[in-house]
């Protein structure tokens, strides 16, 4: 300890260095654990919207869902979203084409709060579980798939770049915009 004259200690310098951080090999393990579940699950939402696989109310009754929630063309937007999950789950869980993935994800979930909102926010009923999905993906968006990913051996997409990833959330949120601005 350094004596300032003072019968106190001195308080430690806020130039002493910094700790270590997490090592890369950590870091990709979580990116690719998140990266996994979050695209597994999407997946297995969209093709149970799409198929009624997993318990999914199949291509029907989902379209008959997005049109009591006054979307136009249910059944087309049933599509549409199941394609979004299945496709940006399966390229989540694979770290392939990474923002757009992400972007796909969280489109649907954007529509998915705007239509739950007025339930609150705990489950069943509530948001917390799409708004869960919805910060998930933006994150995998904003980070990036880390080394453990496809879009390692893509060349545009080898290094990420924050600007993929906020171009990414750009066009989620622009894209869900329009879906719900055309509700009746």
């Amino acid at each position: 300890m350094i004596s300032t004259g003072s019968r106190f200690p001195s308080a430690p310098s806020l130039t002493t260095a910094p700790a270590p951080s997490s090592s890369p090999a950590a870091v990709d393990a979580g990116q690719l654990l998140l990266r996994l579940m979050t695209g597994l699950i999407m997946t297995a939402h969209g093709t149970g919207k799409l198929f009624g696989w997993f318990g999914g109310s199949g291509l029907d009754a989902t379209g008959q869902y997005f049109t009591a929630q006054h979307y136009p063309a249910g059944k087309v937007m049933a599509v549409l979203a199941g394609l979004s999950e299945t496709l940006g789950g399966l390229g989540l869980a694979l770290g392939l084409l990474t923002p757009l993935a992400a972007a796909a994800i969280l489109g649907v979930m954007i529509n998915a709060l705007v239509v739950k909102w007025h339930g609150g926010f705990y489950a069943p009923t509530g948001v917390e579980y799409e708004l869960l999905l919805a910060v998930a993906a933006t994150s995998i968006a904003l980070t990036g798939p880390g080394r453990i990913a496809a879009d390692r051996f893509l060349p545009v997409l080898r290094r990420h770049r924050l600007s993929h990833g906020i171009a990414a959330v750009v066009l989620a949120a622009v894209a869900a915009t329009v879906l719900v601005l055309i509700r009746d």
